[in-house]
């Protein structure tokens, strides 16, 4: 399944026990400052590099890099470069649905 965003799109790879996305960020745009109440999520760049905000650290990351955030923690991915900012995404826990998004900041008017 596949899904476009303003900043970007992803593609559901696997949906069952846990959920699986390919994340595509495009350049020089961040997906909002947002929080789960019912999932960790776990990172890994496939290409690329950017940046991974998590509560109130930024850190750079590159491909390979792997990056954890617990149910809760507020977090973003944000692409500064010229090229784009691919990631897999594995959520894990009791609910997966886009309705588990807590909005803190957004470029994209959508809290």
């Amino acid at each position: 399944m596949f899904e476009k965003r303003p900043w970007g799109e992803f593609y559901i790879l696997y949906d069952s026990e846990c959920k699986i996305k390919k994340i595509v960020v495009n350049p020089q745009k961040k997906l909002s400052l947002q929080s789960h109440k019912f999932r960790d999520e776990y990172w890994m760049v496939l290409n690329g590099q950017g940046k991974c905000q998590i509560n109130d650290e930024i850190k750079d990351i590159k491909k390979g890099d792997t990056v954890k955030i617990l149910k809760e923690q507020k977090h973003r991915l944000i692409n500064d470069t010229e090229n784009i900012l691919e990631i897999i995404e594995i959520q894990m826990g009791e609910y997966f649905g886009e309705d588990d998004i807590i909005r803190y900041e957004d470029d994209y008017n959508r809290l």
